[in-house]
């Protein structure tokens, strides 16, 4: 153990010796400069844009209501095999025949979703010419309505249009789309707030998405209730989401260091970099899961806790929905993309799975080691809300003081040691780069640049957390 935090720390000197911050290779002037009414080449503004939000334990009995005063003939109710014989799909239904709604159910949505799932989704959407969708389930099925939804409205678009670059065209969505509430059964995702649909590309075996604005649901119903049925590993990769969604976001490149910027406001894009108010929604949703996500692990009739979790995944989604992730999310995508044999506890599916909130967390020791040095002070601050004392600590000791307090974090609750763990081996880190690399999406927003170099020692340093 003591050799192999030697290895992790050389390897961490090693990437802060490396650095460069001159102009030439800074994210300012990353991307070819482009003029924007202002004249500037980095962007001048951000906006917030999030989907209206209802909280209560029991508002799911609601939805019905709602589809009514939205004039819904015909709806399309997807979720997963799993969830669909559990009661709060039953209490969406009731709700349906309650107040009259006409619904079909589409429940072969993928855990971890793939371009093929989502064609498959979007086939039913087409076929059934819906008037209004209701999702319900974790971020797979309601970032697989958001597609179906999307290319059921956009019936002559070729798949890659609106997929972002460089795996797609990234075209600006410009049609309009039909109604959407999302019901969020877990606490991770916050897929209810976002314009933001995620899929493993198979042909690459890479993660990617769409991400746009207009994709975002038209209300999340965030009933607390729902939370009492997921399992313990559920509760906790889920919370790892929440947790990587708060740091990530708060340490993004400043929105106006983002370029190019843009020369019309539709193709701002829906991750522009850290601002004032996505860092408040980072900030608090931090606290919250430092406050509750160990109560809510151990003991699932903790409502408080859970009702609590449930929250921090919308407040965290408001923050990245719009600031953006980095690093930990654009290296999570090829480590579950790739996965070989893992079979992660507590998930029913009948495939190898690496879950999204597992894959991104176990390199997020090395990754805020590595961008410490760029906002320093956010760092230690973030330290101390997860239980650091940073009383004494030093500046350029930042980023080894987040680490060793998430390393702890990590360890009390159980999460496996490392990508080693999980099945991966030196010997695939040259996949796990070529993996990274097309997610410029998130990646660019980091706060720090990064070489193909940086990012392989950082998987390297990865391989073993304790």
């Amino acid at each position: 153990m003591a050799a192999s935090r030697d290895r992790v720390a050389h390897l961490l000197r090693q990437l802060q010796r490396a650095a460069c911050q001159c102009p030439s290779h800074s994210h300012t002037y990353s991307q070819a400069p482009g003029l924007s009414p202002s004249g500037k080449t980095t962007d001048y503004a951000f906006e917030m844009a999030v989907s209206n939000i209802r909280y209560g334990a029991g508002v799911t009995k609601e939805v019905g209501m709602d589809l009514q005063n939205m004039g819904a003939k015909n709806v399309c109710l997807m979720t997963d095999k799993n969830l669909s014989q559990l009661p709060p799909v039953q209490t969406v239904m009731d709700s349906f025949v309650k107040n009259g709604i006409n619904f079909k159910v589409y429940d072969n949505v993928r855990v971890e979703p793939t371009d093929r799932s989502f064609m498959e989704a979007i086939e039913f959407a087409r076929r059934g010419a819906f008037d209004a969708y209701v999702a319900m389930g974790g971020g797979s099925t309601i970032d697989t309505c958001k597609a179906a939804n999307l290319y059921a409205s956009s019936p002559d678009s070729d798949f890659l249009d609106y997929v972002n670059a460089p795996i797609g065209k990234g075209k600006p969505v410009t049609v309009p789309l039909k109604p959407l509430i999302a019901v969020p059964t877990t606490s991770g995702t916050g897929s209810e707030t976002t314009g933001v649909a995620i899929f493993d590309y198979e042909r690459l075996k890479v993660k990617t998405g769409i991400a746009s604005r207009a994709i975002r649901p038209t209300l999340g119903l965030i009933d607390p209730l729902h939370t009492l049925y997921m399992p313990e590993r559920v509760i906790a990769n889920s919370g790892f989401d929440v947790l990587c969604h708060a740091l990530e976001s708060y340490t993004a490149l400043p929105y106006h260091m983002r370029s190019p910027c843009p020369a019309n406001p539709i193709t701002r894009p829906a991750y522009q970099g850290s601002n004032p108010i996505s860092d408040i929604w980072a900030v608090h949703a931090l606290r919250i899961v430092a406050k509750y996500l160990k109560r809510a692990v151990r003991n699932p009739d903790d409502l408080e806790a859970r009702s609590n979790m449930h929250l921090a995944s919308a407040f965290a989604g408001i923050g990245f929905g719009n600031a953006g992730v980095h690093l930990c999310h654009g290296m999570s995508y090829p480590i579950s993309g790739l996965v070989k044999t893992y079979k992660a506890k507590d998930y029913n599916v009948d495939h190898p799975l690496v879950p999204h909130g597992l894959s991104v967390v176990l390199t997020s020791p090395a990754v805020f080691t590595f961008t410490a040095q760029m906002s320093p002070e956010h760092h230690l601050e973030m330290a101390e809300i997860l239980g650091a004392d940073t009383r004494t600590a030093r500046i350029p000791d930042a980023g080894p003081v987040l680490a060793d307090t998430l390393r702890k974090f990590l360890f009390d609750l159980d999460v496996d040691d490392g990508l080693a763990a999980i099945g991966y081996s030196k010997a695939d880190i040259p996949a796990l780069v070529k993996g990274t690399l097309p997610q410029e999406r998130v990646t660019k927003l980091a706060p720090r640049p990064q070489s193909e170099e940086d990012l392989s020692a950082l998987f390297e340093a990865s391989m073993k957390l304790y």
